[in-house]
């Protein structure tokens, strides 16, 4: 057994020298190889299947798990009972970090690439994250201008469609069988969606603009404001909510309740950093 270590420890020094000697022989450059990794779920911990990063723990029968999980299953094997924890998998913890994958929203136009597991933390702040039409039976969806541009061109007459300008009011007149405005900034600027949902108490209304979570996207300030039964109310907030999909359920938050409307109301959009353009 000893002999044949030795062998193989020869052999692949042998190998690397005659990859060194090829690099030399080609002008000095040594070419660093690569491949192709066809299932990247095999990279992600069979436990909670969140994406595998240091520390990798294996227990005796070669199960692995993530750290999380090796402390949320008392450090006993999910697979086979037997301790986990102590040894880590060092052969997989460099498999890991010599992983590099594209931005999930690269068909979209990212080109960022990321060692694998954290490209989802940059998912989250993209600015390439598909938005999706706010109009029924549309299932477009891409980056936040292109849609803006398909709205324009695809959508002006649905739901009581508008503009606005930033630091002017406008009518926001909410259809009473749809109970949902969109208005759009300029001819293809962006959208904001405006919702009703009736109450016991009143109406609680939500106001939000399609955009990427990525700062300095959708960046707006609102006050809505009504006259109704003799009684005026202004409701707003510096910092309007983002979202990348209309939901028709109703919202348990970043919304706001006013008395029973008649939904003809008022809105005030204005930009939180009035340079801030397309």
């Amino acid at each position: 057994m000893a002999g044949e270590a030795t062998s193989s420890r020869r052999k692949r020094q042998r190998l690397v020298e005659e990859e060194e000697e090829e690099g030399e022989n080609s002008g000095g450059d040594v070419v660093a190889r690569s491949g192709t990794l066809l299932d990247l779920e095999l990279l992600d911990c069979p436990v909670c299947f969140d994406s595998l990063t240091k520390p990798i723990f294996r227990c005796d029968s070669g199960h692995i798990a993530c750290q999380s999980c090796c402390k949320k299953q008392r450090y006993k094997c999910s697979a086979c009972y037997l301790p986990i924890g102590n040894y880590r998998c060092r052969i997989l913890e460099t498999v890991v970090e010599a992983v590099i994958v594209p931005c999930p929203n690269a068909k979209y136009g990212c080109s960022e690439k990321f060692y694998y597991g954290k490209e989802l933390v940059h998912e989250k702040e993209c600015i390439f994250t598909p938005c999706y039409c706010p109009a029924p039976d549309c299932n477009y969806r891409g980056m936040y201008k292109d849609l803006y541009s398909h709205y324009d061109a695809n959508h002006k007459s649905w739901c009581g469609y508008d503009h606005f300008g930033s630091g002017h009011e406008t009518d926001a007149w909410l259809p009473f069988s749809e109970k949902i405005l969109v208005l759009q900034e300029y001819q293809d600027g962006p959208l904001v969606v405006i919702q009703g949902f009736e109450k016991p108490d009143g109406v609680s209304f939500t106001v939000n603009c399609i955009a990427p979570s990525a700062h300095g996207v959708g960046e707006f300030a609102f006050v809505l404001s009504d006259s109704y039964g003799g009684e005026h109310w202004t409701r707003g907030s510096d910092k309007m909510n983002k979202i990348q999909k209309v939901s028709f359920q109703a919202p348990e938050k970043c919304f706001i309740t006013v008395p029973m409307s008649n939904l003809k109301m008022k809105i005030r959009i204005t930009r939180r950093n009035e340079e801030e353009r397309r």
